[in-house]
């Protein structure tokens, strides 16, 4: 393969929603380019950019893929990424590599919710865009219904760039409204130029106008000469578009049938005439973005695209996150999962790498020199405990999860100490069952899951005395130690308090600690659900003692026993973790996540409207926050995000703590 300079490279990421087609469009390009030699499909697992079991076995897309293929003196990298909610980091890895966009859509007039959560990705990264509407061969296909839906809900507008001649079944072909040639596709994907139907003469003409009205917003010089003129020449109106897609003013809509491959070439001719090459310097110091990793049979792949100079095999860089050097070994292009051996990855283009010591994702190989752009790694918003199906998979299971995570940064692993669980969070409960997949497959480890335990706490609502007595004195050396305490509330947050108020003797100074000691043991472990107890105060009061039989160890059984009758007396409660919660939803489903929230035992603090959104603020206990992020995504069909944090702890109500407390003490009846 040739060495291609960055202005004859287009790093196109493929967004949209799910199975609008997005992988058979890029299979499409691919074979029109003669980059593969069939072309596959998702339906038949025989695509070649979804080759996971995983998503063979479930038809949609899971991780990025990456491929390239060379047209007309130009190198197009594709990256195409998943359009199901939960794999969005996959999503965000491809757009860190991504220079421009093609946002694939059906012919519906109803807007995809896919659709509208990449418009709102691209939008944020600024990243310039072409819209694709594919399946134009399909039954009910409606391209001029689907650009009126966007044309009234996105921002930027799109403007139809081409048209299609016919619709469904008699599909045949475009109308270039940049060159004003129509081409006509034969099924093999070839064919050429044709005259424009003289019965679309009049609508092309109108849509022709639209075309040049955005070519002329998007070049300040062209507006003007627009203004006075009333027209401009089709090589201004390709520089005006061009112009209006960098700076994000303008958004031109093509139309195709991936699958029959018609209208395919004409979207990789606009492509390669319309979006951006990289910003990157070719006679700068070598320095690359890994932007994603993946684990395949050959071990770990680095994904990278190259900013500044070049990378060669074999070569040694450092790796500015992590302070070490890396040695590359052989370099390739990726090819779905396929590797293009080369002997080096030059400025603006992607490359991979294999078994990398210690790189991960977002980490730059070269100088630190400059800004970079980094992957947006979005948070883990559900959350599950896991355990293994057999005994001893325990190490497979950690190890497993461990490489998975190195791949997936949207995947996150840690054990909680205090409820003994090991706790996998993700981005829904497909991404988990996914992860689960990955691991019986990969790793040879089969888990179960169940809702995490809540770290509740206890505490006393009252204020009561107990004497804890630990005496025994028959044969050998006794056991002696008595001890009388108070236990009282202290303001929510202040911990644990002692106070040791003995005057006098009755326990001598040498065995005091002893006593606090077996009460803070007990306070650890919970005295009525098994849960920690806090915010409480407790004061040593009186006790006895014996010269020969009193010990540390009869101490602090007497502390023990003391501390679990006196909570007892004093109204024991149970607390719970309370989350701030900040909800983002479109404004027509505000009135269904106020009415979830409050359903949820969720304080609403206040609501504030966002450009056509509304943010909501609330306080939620964490135990009803635990299948939020689905029950988000099912009221607002995946639209609504939000984020949460701990707060602070509040008493759970009566009748949820008795539950709780009858279910630990049923479990734990008979064990001490």
């Amino acid at each position: 393969m040739p060495r291609y300079g960055p202005e004859k490279i287009r790093n196109v990421a493929i967004l949209g929603h799910s199975h609008d087609g997005k992988t058979t469009l890029a299979e499409a390009l691919l074979f029109a380019a003669g980059a593969i030699q069939r072309m596959g499909s998702t339906e038949a697992g025989s695509a070649a950019l979804d080759f996971e079991p995983e998503e063979h076995r479930r038809k949609i897309s899971i991780n990025l893929a990456v491929a390239h293929l060379e047209h007309d003196g130009f190198k197009v990298n594709l990256l195409d990424t998943p359009g199901f909610l939960d794999f969005v980091g996959q999503v965000q890895s491809g757009l860190a590599a991504a220079d421009g966009a093609l946002v694939v859509s059906s012919p519906s007039p109803q807007l995809a919710v896919g659709t509208e959560v990449a418009w709102q990705q691209l939008n944020r990264d600024q990243k310039p865009r072409l819209v694709v509407v594919n399946k134009m061969d399909k039954e009910n296909a409606d391209y001029y219904g689907a650009l009126d839906a966007m044309r009234a809900q996105l921002n930027p507008r799109p403007v139809a760039l081409h048209l299609p001649i016919g619709a469904e079944a008699g599909f045949r072909g475009v109308v270039d409204l940049m060159r004003m040639t129509a081409f006509v596709t034969s099924p093999d994907g070839k064919g050429g130029e044709a005259p424009i139907p003289e019965d679309m003469a009049s609508l092309v003409a109108e849509r022709r106008e639209q075309v040049v009205e955005a070519a002329a917003e998007g070049d300040d010089n062209l507006l003007e000469k627009y203004l006075e003129e009333g027209t401009l020449s089709d090589q201004e109106v390709e520089r005006g578009l061009r112009e209006g897609i960098m700076t994000g003013r303008v958004c031109p809509v093509i139309c195709c049938s991936a699958t029959k491959l018609l209208g395919v070439r004409t979207l990789l001719r606009a492509v390669c005439d319309l979006l951006p090459s990289p910003q990157a310097d070719p006679s700068g110091q070598p320095r690359a973005l890994v932007f994603n990793t993946y684990s395949d049979p050959f071990g770990r792949v680095s994904y990278f695209k190259v900013l500044s100079g070049c990378l060669k095999s074999d070569q040694t860089v450092p790796n500015a996150n992590r302070g070490s050097n890396e040695r590359l070994g052989q370099l390739f292009f990726v090819q779905g999962k396929e590797h293009v051996n080369t002997q080096e990855v030059c400025a603006g283009d992607i490359g991979a790498a294999i078994k990398l010591q210690s790189t991960l994702t977002n980490d730059l190989l070269g100088a630190r020199d400059g800004s970079a752009p980094q992957v947006q790694v979005p948070q883990p918003s559900y959350h599950l405990a896991i355990f293994p199906r057999a005994r001893g998979d325990e190490e497979k299971i950690s190890t497993g999860l461990a490489r998975l995570a190195e791949e997936d940064p949207t995947l996150q692993v840690v054990r909680n100490e205090e409820t003994r669980q090991l706790i996998v969070g993700g981005l829904g409960d497909v991404h988990l069952d996914v992860i689960l997949e990955k691991l019986k497959r990969k790793y040879g480890a089969e888990a179960n899951t169940e809702t995490p335990r809540m770290a509740y706490r206890e505490t006393v609502g009252g204020t009561a005395k107990a004497e804890g007595r630990h005496v025994k004195q028959s044969g050998g050396h006794g056991q002696y130690g008595v001890c009388v305490i108070e236990v009282s509330p202290t303001a929510r947050g202040e911990g644990f308090v002692w106070e040791d108020k003995i005057f006098g003797g009755s326990i001598p100074q040498n065995y005091r600690p002893s006593v606090q000691k077996g009460i803070l043991d007990t306070v650890a472990k919970g005295v009525i659900a098994g849960y920690p107890m806090v915010d409480i105060r407790v004061r040593l009061l009186d006790g006895k003692y014996h010269t020969v039989d009193s010990s540390d160890m009869a101490f602090q059984i007497a502390g023990s026993l003391a501390i679990r009758k006196a909570a007892a007396e004093a109204g024991p409660v149970l607390l719970e973790p309370i989350h701030e919660v900040e909800v983002r939803v479109p404004e027509r489903y505000l009135g269904d996540i106020m009415s979830d929230l409050n359903g949820k035992r969720g304080r609403i603090a206040g609501t504030e409207p966002d450009s056509g959104w509304q943010v909501v603020r609330a306080t939620v206990p964490e135990a009803e926050m635990q299948r939020f992020a689905l029950d988000l995504r099912s009221i607002t069909q995946g639209r609504g995000t939000f984020t949460t944090r701990f707060s602070h702890y509040e008493e759970v109500p009566a009748h949820l703590a008795r539950s709780l407390i009858e279910a630990y003490q049923k479990e734990h009846s008979g064990k001490e």
